[in-house]
């Protein structure tokens, strides 16, 4: 499964503790392209721009798809590439976190590792802008605003057993 959305959504936290419920493994993509490129993110977009960051992350997104199920935190930007949407879709559930972008500076204590969070202004403004993307990219989303990691994840696990989505996880890794 991949858990999209904004930056500051939880989508990593949470990725960890439903991985941590559901007995699956998980995988934070910007920590596996950082390691794939050597470099942290804000040395990868310096040197590659926004464009070659994002071919990295297309890159690793489909050398996830290939990986046993798992819980993907993807970063805040996959879905603005239409090729990374239909990766996801096709190999597994995307769970939207959804968050606005007041949380999401509230609960992010250093951007400086956030390229693209800037400013307030410039990441509501962001925000807006793949908003219709991410709920379009969405088989379910989840409301994470002045919520605990664990009632989040608790939430998404119980949707994904409502959609026989863990059960399916679980016949394909006995397979």
């Amino acid at each position: 499964m991949y858990l999209i959305g904004f930056m500051g959504a939880g989508k990593s936290t949470v990725a960890r503790r439903l991985s941590r419920m559901c007995g699956l493994a998980s995988i934070d993509m910007d920590s596996y392209i950082e390691r794939l490129a050597g470099m942290p993110i804000p040395q990868i977009f310096e040197e590659s721009g926004e464009e070659g960051f994002r071919r990295m992350e297309t890159q690793a997104l489909r050398d996830i798809a290939a990986m046993e199920p798992m819980v993907v935190s993807c970063g805040g930007g996959v879905v603005t590439r239409p090729e990374n949407i239909a990766l996801m879709s096709a190999h597994g559930t995307v769970v939207h976190l959804r968050v606005t972008a007041d949380q999401a500076a509230a609960r992010i204590s250093d951007t400086s590792s956030r390229p693209l969070f800037q400013d307030l202004a410039a990441a509501r403004a962001r925000l807006e802008e793949r908003l219709p993307a991410y709920e379009a990219a969405a088989d379910l989303t989840i409301e994470t605003g002045g919520r605990s990691v664990g009632a989040i994840a608790h939430e998404v696990r119980r949707a994904l057993e409502r959609r026989g989505v863990l059960e399916r996880l679980d016949a394909s890794s006995v397979a």
